[in-house]
């Protein structure tokens, strides 16, 4: 085998490649022999075929595989013979492809750059530094009475907090709408959680009572014949009801998977959620400063097969929250080509630092991880055992361990300085329930562990190391 080698530009290289004649169509005969033992052809026995009816038959389609084959495990002896890295498939180039000539063609293909990492000793992070007081889990536990409100029927009219339940009809220029009647409708009134004419409409009725009112239906509604119109609506009042907290009983305790101890090991179990969770947070605005800070500290020469395929991978992941499944309605690339720059960059960083570092996976971090993701399960033993015998899940909980010990590799050399927070400032705690009032905040009744947390391990920035 020949091999020319040649830089084309930036990244790109050139391999020219010649294989012997005799070399395929030694590969073409030894193929053609090994069909010949069980080819089924009309007129002969199976495997009694002659040679020379073989080669007419099949000699051609026989040949294009060999020719596909060779030209596959000689770009790949190329390679190792040159010490090239490839970034991605080569684009080949046919020169010679006769039966009688030498196999010759052309590789195109770009290499992963040279990465050197500079000492972090300049990176500045400032880290985190809060716990969650008695004040807290307090307030966290206030939350969670809010996620199971109670309501009962009174007497007086509807006001702000209230839920109220009615029928309504819609008409449009005076005419009753098909599917435009609903029955037993709630909504609790400050909440936003209907049309703003509706919701001011809802306001002072009465049980028993009828009010008629117009509003416009958002482009968005389901039904398709009221989104976007402007409509008359004849609402029936049936209930006016009042919002109350549960008391902190046992019925309670149990509801959020407390079946002893009461209100103290209610407030254990809260506070250990809740630690996990300042926890977490501390953990990933530390990991973004000192990704940030390695992006941005060591420009790398990126390949464009390399930005390419994060692309894809932000695209489809978008698509997949999307709910999209038609490959070709996947969202423009523009929007993504600066993120995959950036992941493409922080992947060839962080694999570098491993590399020079000599970095293993150590499995203690792998199992942290595992138990951080299934003690959020109703049945954490059982979740193990899935996520073990889940082959991708483990790989990717393994390369978020390998990353944290990047992630302490540039800790230990960069300057780190502390800041005091409170759980409230780092987590947003309360900024939810001041919007959506108490049904905000939600995550804490799955750490808790009465449903399953569904962590995915994958992080957002750095995949592949």
């Amino acid at each position: 085998m020949e091999v020319s080698l040649s830089d084309t530009g930036g990244l790109t290289r050139r391999l020219e490649i010649a294989v012997p004649a005799q070399e395929v169509a030694e590969e073409v005969q030894q193929r053609l022999r090994r069909l010949s033992r069980t080819a089924r052809l009309k007129g002969f026995r199976p495997g009694k075929a002659p040679l020379a009816v073989i080669t007419k038959q099949f000699g051609d389609q026989v040949r294009a595989e060999v020719v596909t084959d060779l030209m596959r495990s000689s770009f790949a002896a190329a390679v190792t013979q040159e010490k090239l890295r490839p970034a991605g498939g080569p684009r080949i180039e046919p020169i010679a492809l006769g039966p009688e000539t030498d196999l010759k063609y052309a590789a195109h293909f770009e290499v992963l750059p040279e990465v050197a990492v500079g000492s972090p000793a300049d990176i500045a992070i400032e880290k985190p530094s809060a716990t969650v007081t008695e004040a807290d889990v307090d307030s966290m536990i206030e939350n969670m009475r809010g996620q199971r409100p109670r309501y009962t029927p009174v007497e007086r009219e509807a006001r702000d907090g209230d839920r109220v339940l009615f029928d309504y009809q819609a008409r449009i220029g005076g005419k009753l709408i098909e599917d435009g009647d609903l029955k037993d409708v709630r909504v609790v009134l400050g909440r936003r959680q209907a049309m703003p004419e509706l919701e001011e409409g809802l306001k002072g009725t009465r049980a028993g009572e009828t009010r008629d009112l117009q509003a416009t239906f958002p482009a968005s509604h389901p039904n398709k014949r009221l989104a976007g119109q402007f409509a008359e609506l004849h609402l029936s009042i049936k209930a006016v009801e009042e919002h109350s907290l549960p008391e902190l009983d046992e019925e309670f305790y149990r509801a959020y998977g407390v079946e002893q101890g009461g209100l103290e090991e209610m407030r254990a179990e809260v506070r250990k959620s809740m630690e996990r969770e300042l926890a977490g947070v501390i953990r990933n605005r530390v990991r973004a400063q000192v990704l940030e800070g390695l992006y941005r500290a060591n420009p790398v020469q990126l390949p464009q097969a390399l930005v390419d395929e994060q692309v894809q991978e932000l695209q489809v992941d978008a698509a997949r929250r999307l709910g999209i499944r038609d490959a070709r309605q996947l969202p423009p690339r523009e929007r993504f080509e600066e993120p995959a720059r950036r992941r493409a960059a922080l992947t060839l960083l962080v694999t570098q630092i491993v590399q020079a570092e000599n970095l293993k996976v150590e499995r203690e971090r792998v199992q942290e991880r595992l138990n951080e993701l299934i003690e959020s399960y109703p049945d954490p033993e059982q979740a193990r055992r899935a996520y073990l015998q889940n082959q991708e899940a483990m790989r990717q909980i393994e390369s978020a361990a390998l990353e944290e010990q990047v992630i302490d590799w540039v800790l230990a050399r960069a300057k780190v300085t502390e800041r005091p927070m409170t759980f409230k400032e780092l987590t947003g705690f309360g900024e939810a329930q001041q919007e959506h009032g108490h049904e905000g905040h939600e995550q804490h009744e799955h750490e808790t562990g009465t449903a399953p947390a569904g962590a995915d391990p994958q992080h957002d920035e750095v995949s592949g190391t």
